[in-house]
C-alpha cells in the first residue's frame, strides 16, 4: 500500500482529531476581542467598549511570548492545561462584571487577565507539527505548517463572524460565553492530546538565543499585517454603522475566511516550486494589489466581494511566514517564536484599529480603507528589501530539540 500524500499524510502523522480539537481550541482567540466589543458596545457603550477590548488585545500580545516560552521548557501539557482553565474562569468573571455593571477599571482589568492567559493554542500548534515531523522529510513539515497556518487562519476570520452571529441571535454575553465553554473543553483536550511536546527543561533552553535577524524581518512583517487587518475590519465596521447595519461587519469579515482557506488548501496541496521567501514577496505584492478595491466600495456586497479578495493573499503569505520562522527559530524556543509573531499580528490590530478607528470617525470608512492599502504598501516595501533567500537559509543543525511527550 503506498504512503499517503499532500493532505492525507499530514492528517495521518497524528489523525484527524487533533486539527479539530486545535481549531475549537484557537477559536476563543478569536472570539474574545470582537466578542467584548460587540457585548460591551451594546450593554455599555462604544466608549468603554474600545478600551476594555484594547485591554484584552494589550494582554493577548503581552501574555504570547512568556507562555510560548513556558510551554517551550516546561512542556505544552501542564501550561495548556492550566492556560486554559485560567482563561475560562477569567472569561466567565468579565462576563459577570459586564452584567453586575462593574465599573470600567474593573473590566479592563478583567479583560488584562483575559487576554493574558489566552493559551496560544495556535503558535503551539505549529510547534508541535514541527516536532512530531522533524524525522519526516522537510516536505511533510512545509505541508503540516501550511496546513496548521491555514487552519488558524479560518478560526481568525470566522471568530468575528461567529461571533457576530450570537451576538444578534441569542443575547450580546453570547459569543464570550461560547468563548468560555470552548476554550475549558478543547483547550484541555489540546493540552492532554498525546501529540503534546515535553519541554526542553530551564538549563537547556536559557543558552539558546532566540532573536536573529531573520526573526526580526518576520515579526515586522506579522505587525504590517496586522495593521492591514484592523485597518480593513475598522472600515468594515465603519461602513456597517454608516448603513445602520452594525452587526453585518462580522458577516462581511467571513468572506475573508472563506478565500483564506480555498488558497490555505491549495496552497498546502500543491506549495509549488518557489522557496518560502519568494513566496512571502508574491503573497505581499498580491495583496498589496488586492486591497485597493476596498476604496471604492460604498455597502456591504461590495465590501463582502473586496475582502473576500484580500483573502486569497493572506494564507498564502502567513503559510510562507510561519514557515520562515520554522527556518530561523531554535527548536528549543520554538513556541516562544512562533508566540512572538502571533503577538506581532494582535499589536498591528490593535495599533490600526486605534489609528483607523479615529481616521473612519473623522472622514469616513474610506479613510480607515486607505489605512489598511497604506500598510500593505509599506509590507510589499520591506518584503521586497529584506525577505531573501540567503538571510533565510537554514545554517547547519538546528539547536536542542523539544521532545514528544
Amino acid at each position: 500500500m503506498s504512503a499517503p500524500t499532500g493532505l492525507r499524510a499530514v492528517v495521518a502523522v497524528a489523525g484527524a482529531g487533533l486539527p479539530v480539537i486545535s481549531f475549537l481550541a484557537r477559536l476563543p482567540a478569536a472570539l474574545c476581542p470582537i466578542g467584548t466589543l460587540l457585548m460591551l458596545t451594546e450593554l455599555n457603550g462604544i466608549g468603554r467598549a474600545g478600551l476594555v477590548a484594547g485591554m484584552l488585545w494589550t494582554g493577548q500580545a503581552v501574555g504570547g511570548p512568556p507562555i510560548g516560552r513556558l510551554a517551550d521548557r516546561l512542556g505544552h501539557r501542564p501550561v495548556i492545561l492550566v492556560a486554559s482553565l485560567a482563561n475560562a474562569a477569567t472569561i466567565a468573571a468579565l462576563v459577570a462584571s459586564v452584567l453586575a455593571g462593574t465599573p470600567a477599571a474593573v473590566q479592563a482589568l478583567l479583560a488584562a487577565l483575559v487576554g493574558l492567559t489566552i493559551p496560544q493554542v495556535g503558535p503551539l500548534s505549529r510547534t508541535r507539527w514541527i516536532v512530531l515531523t522533524r524525522s519526516r522529510p522537510a516536505e511533510l513539515t512545509g505541508r503540516a505548517l501550511s496546513f496548521d497556518t491555514m487552519v488558524d487562519e479560518v478560526g481568525f476570520m470566522a471568530g468575528p463572524a461567529l461571533a457576530g452571529t450570537v451576538v444578534v441571535l441569542v443575547h450580546p454575553v453570547a459569543a464570550m460565553v461560547l468563548a468560555a465553554a470552548l476554550i475549558a473543553v478543547f483547550g484541555v483536550l489540546f493540552a492532554v492530546h498525546p501529540t503534546a511536546p515535553r519541554g526542553g527543561g530551564g538549563p537547556r533552553t536559557a543558552g539558546v538565543r532566540l532573536l536573529s535577524p531573520g526573526l526580526l524581518v518576520l515579526f515586522a512583517m506579522a505587525l504590517l499585517q496586522g495593521m492591514v487587518w484592523g485597518g480593513a475590519n475598522a472600515g468594515v465596521s465603519a461602513l456597517a454603522k454608516h448603513l445602520g447595519a452594525f452587526g453585518a461587519a462580522g458577516f462581511v469579515w467571513g468572506a475573508m475566511a472563506v478565500t483564506s482557506a480555498l488558497a490555505g488548501l491549495v496552497t498546502t496541496a500543491m506549495p509549488g516550486p518557489w522557496d518560502l521567501t519568494v513566496r512571502l514577496r508574491l503573497a505581499m505584492v498580491a495583496q498589496a494589489a488586492l486591497l485597493f478595491p476596498l476604496l471604492a466600495v460604498d455597502g456591504h456586497v461590495g465590501a463582502a466581494v473586496a475582502v473576500a479578495g484580500v483573502g486569497f493573499a493572506v494564507a498564502p503569505h502567513l503559510i510562507a511566514l510561519f514557515g520562515l520562522a520554522e527556518r530561523v527559530a531554535p527548536v528549543a524556543r520554538m513556541g516562544e517564536a512562533m508566540a512572538m509573531l502571533g503577538s506581532g499580528l494582535i499589536v498591528g490590530q490593535g495599533v490600526a484599529a486605534l489609528a483607523s478607528g479615529q481616521l473612519a470617525q473623522r472622514w469616513g470608512h474610506g479613510a480607515a480603507f486607505t489605512f489598511s492599502c497604506a500598510a500593505g504598501v509599506v509590507a510589499v516595501a520591506v518584503a521586497l528589501t529584506f525577505v531573501r533567500r540567503e538571510a533565510f537559509a537554514v545554517a547547519g543543525p538546528r539547536s536542542v530539540a523539544v521532545q514528544q511527550g
